[in-house]
């Protein structure tokens, strides 16, 4: 059955969800995450994209951004090709780095436009990373709290004259509305909870059935990535804690 041709947005702005394919980590470290910002850069310059809100979790990515001087869905497989590239590189590895198709929902009024810019923020508050929206370094949330401010990566003044056409003004207002309680629900309503290390081992077991899971790594390749794959295949379990669970290294798990 083809797929659903994506709807366009009568303002161009759009709500991007990348995720990595089996809800794999694909970023790992620093480096990763600055190579990430790096490559949307890039095309951001080169296609003329407008940025408003970004945030970089350990298995997907939250951009929300207006279409520049191509199609967003070229844009962003651009975006897409680029980093699985330098990641097989880096890695070793072979293979889909994200789902076969990126996610995006239309942005077409000014009050939910507003409700991603804090959905986006507040990602790693509500996956329980962090306490407070400001503690997580990899999203746009700070540069809207004034701590890069020359920063021209970020389109944020489209967004702060939503709230005073006082900068400073605009800042504190904003602040107050990011971090504000709320139930939004936007792009990826159906997040996984990661597991515990004692559920996600309870659940290897399950998988293993008779075998001991210091077993794992001694067994032929075949029958040991056999394993590693079914395993990557369990809801809330990163390959990092896999990894560390079955005594193997993440390479191991990334190439399985």
């Amino acid at each position: 059955m083809p797929r659903k041709a994506r709807v366009k947005s009568r303002t161009g702005i759009y709500h991007i969800m990348f995720r990595g394919a089996n809800r794999q980590e694909i970023f790992h470290d620093e480096e990763d995450n600055l190579k990430f910002i790096e490559i949307l850069k890039k095309y951001k310059e080169k296609f003329n994209l407008q940025l408003y809100a970004w945030c970089l979790m350990s298995n997907h990515i939250h951009l929300l951004l207006k279409e520049g001087q191509e199609a967003i869905s070229v844009t962003m497989k651009r975006i897409a090709v680029s980093f699985a590239q330098y990641y097989n590189w880096k890695y070793r590895t072979t293979g889909h780095l994200f789902q076969d198709r990126f996610k995006s929902e239309n942005v077409e009024t000014r009050k939910y436009l507003l409700t991603v810019v804090r959905y986006i923020h507040q990602n790693p508050l509500k996956a329980g990373i962090v306490s407070q929206v400001e503690e997580w370094n990899w999203s746009s949330c700070l540069h809207y709290y004034d701590r890069n401010p020359d920063d021209p990566f970020l389109n944020s003044d489209f967004i702060l004259r939503m709230f005073s056409s006082d900068r400073q003004i605009a800042l504190q207002r904003f602040r107050e509305f990011n971090e504000r309680s709320n139930q939004d629900v936007c792009l990826d309503d159906n997040k996984v909870r990661k597991l515990t290390d004692e559920e996600a081992r309870n659940k290897i077991k399950k998988l293993l059935g008779t075998r001991e899971i210091a077993q794992v790594k001694s067994l032929p390749k075949s029958e040991r990535d056999n394993i590693l794959r079914k395993v990557k295949q369990i809801n809330g379990i990163s390959q990092r804690q896999s990894a560390r669970i079955l005594g193997v290294s993440i390479s191991l798990v990334h190439r399985a």
